[in-house]
């Protein structure tokens, strides 16, 4: 089988207007190349058009042969959607984005043709709105992006999905659909379901919920997720999801036996994992951790204040990795947190105490 695709990436199809199709869309028009969009929903697919509508040319894309075909549906669509694609377009090459990959690698791996053609891959980012009302073209910026290949997928096929990859600012990690489908039930479905079930009793509280502080705010964000679509990622990785939940019950339970007993030094083992598992969380944009320097610097609530810092920065040739601000109206100081690598923190930190600056270390 011959790929066009292999050689380049000139005309993409993307099955799916969601927050990911359309994200993917808006990317790659940005980058000049010819985008075509469907999705059953034509509400969604209008929005999308929309989106896309400065960069879209003026010939429709439908009946042309794509280099590549992204399918962008919910996991339980994916295969009839390749296999309708492919009848049409089958020196294509096909990714999909989906969040499960066991039993839709298991399938694909039934279908030769299809499975040569085909790189299943997932993308590790989001947002906690779907569809695409909330799509943007930097979505993938920095964020890690899984490949796992079937079994017969071609080079030129896994070469094309590593071009998008990289094409939309993203870094690519290869692994087997059963190692994904560990990983995410521990690292994105459970989060998704405590935060889920944390807003739920929050519900049944009535009047009060209103007093809560950031805490509460942070473990709920993800909370406001599609409920459809959850339900078909859990079913799709049930075992894993089910064994990750047996886990997280027995650790509540040990807790809940500890506070009973008023054992304080297993509390405090509890949360002393807590913070070992915390720090263990991909640094910025889903990236790989890294041991960053943070300081904490004093400045003026005065016009031209955060200019000068950052010139000050510039001026030893150090990178900022991230920033925080805390400020509150009114206030004549605010404190900035500065991350950097720490030999960037350690020059950082001499020249501005040079400077009269005040800076503390983190």
């Amino acid at each position: 089988m011959t790929n066009s695709a292999g050689a380049q990436l000139r005309s993409v199809k993307i099955i799916g207007a969601g927050l990911i199709g359309t994200s993917i869309a808006l990317a790659l028009a940005q980058q000049g190349i010819s985008i075509a969009v469907d999705d059953c929903d034509r509400r969604a697919l209008s929005l999308a058009n929309d989106l896309l509508a400065p960069y879209l040319e003026s010939e429709r894309l439908d009946n042309q042969n794509f280099d590549l075909i992204i399918v962008a549906t919910p996991p339980g669509g994916v295969v009839e959607t390749l296999k309708r694609e492919f009848r049409s377009n089958s020196q294509a090459i096909f990714i999909d984005v989906s969040s499960v990959k066991g039993n839709l690698m298991q399938e694909i791996e039934t279908l030769p043709a299809i499975s040569e053609a085909f790189v299943g891959t997932h993308p590790m980012a989001g947002r906690e709105v779907s569809g695409a009302s909330s799509a943007q073209a930097d979505l993938f910026n920095g964020r890690a992006w899984i490949i796992t290949p079937t079994s017969r997928s071609s080079g030129a096929a896994i070469e094309v999905a590593r071009r998008l990859i990289s094409r939309l600012g993203a870094s690519s990690y290869e692994m087997s659909a059963s190692e994904h489908d560990y990983l995410m039930a521990r690292i994105s479905h459970l989060p998704q379901i405590v935060s889920t079930l944390i807003a739920g009793e929050i519900g049944e509280l009535g009047p009060g919920v209103e007093l809560s502080g950031q805490g509460l705010r942070d473990v709920t964000r993800i909370a406001g997720s599609d409920p459809l679509l959850w339900s078909e990622i859990l079913l799709e990785n049930r075992q894993e999801v089910i064994e990750t939940l047996e886990q997280f019950l027995a650790g509540a339970k040990r807790l809940k036996d500890a506070i009973s007993s008023s054992r304080a030094d297993e509390i405090q083992k509890v949360f002393s994992r807590g913070n070992d598992g915390r720090a263990k969380v991909s640094g910025k944009h889903g990236g790989k951790p890294r041991n960053y320097l943070h300081l904490l610097v004093v400045i003026r609530d005065e016009p031209g204040a955060l200019s000068r810092l950052f010139a000050e920065c510039a001026q030893v040739k150090a990178n900022i990795e991230d920033l925080s601000i805390e400020h509150s109206p009114g206030q004549e100081s605010g404190l900035i947190t500065l991350a950097f690598s720490p030999e960037d923190g350690e020059q950082v930190e001499a020249h501005l105490r040079k400077q009269d600056w005040k800076v503390h270390r983190r």
